[in-house]
């Protein structure tokens, strides 16, 4: 059974940081693609980064520059690293796998884990 398990989150100030956690049990981080998302009240979930088996990363437009997405795979955990913090940045924050093996794609989601971002 996949579990993932989001830490980290909190109160921050405007310009802190943060650094997320995923910690995952049931798979190995390094051969999914893994993936953060957040999702603000009253708006749709949305990528912020995500890093592929082979280590691509990518992130959405409005964190780029300030957040990076990493992983340890001695720990089987990914990280969200969140700097210069913004109030637009206040979400519920997810962590998630796919991983398509022949015509099938499996996903999980973790829980999440509440970002707030003000003075």
């Amino acid at each position: 059974q996949v579990h993932l398990v989001e830490s980290g989150g909190g109160l921050v100030q405007p310009g802190g940081s943060l650094r997320l956690s995923c910690a995952a049990s049931g798979i190995i981080v390094s051969i999914n693609t893994m993936g953060w998302y957040r999702q603000a009240p009253g708006k749709e979930r949305e990528l912020v980064a995500s890093i592929t088996s082979s280590g691509t990363t990518n992130y959405a437009d409005s964190v780029k520059g300030r957040f990076t997405i990493s992983r340890d795979n001695a720990k089987n955990t990914v990280y969200l690293q969140m700097n210069s913090l913004k109030p637009e940045d206040t979400a519920v924050y997810y962590c998630r796998r796919t991983r398509v093996s022949g015509p099938r794609e499996y996903t999980s989601w973790g829980q999440g884990t509440q970002v707030t971002v003000s003075s």
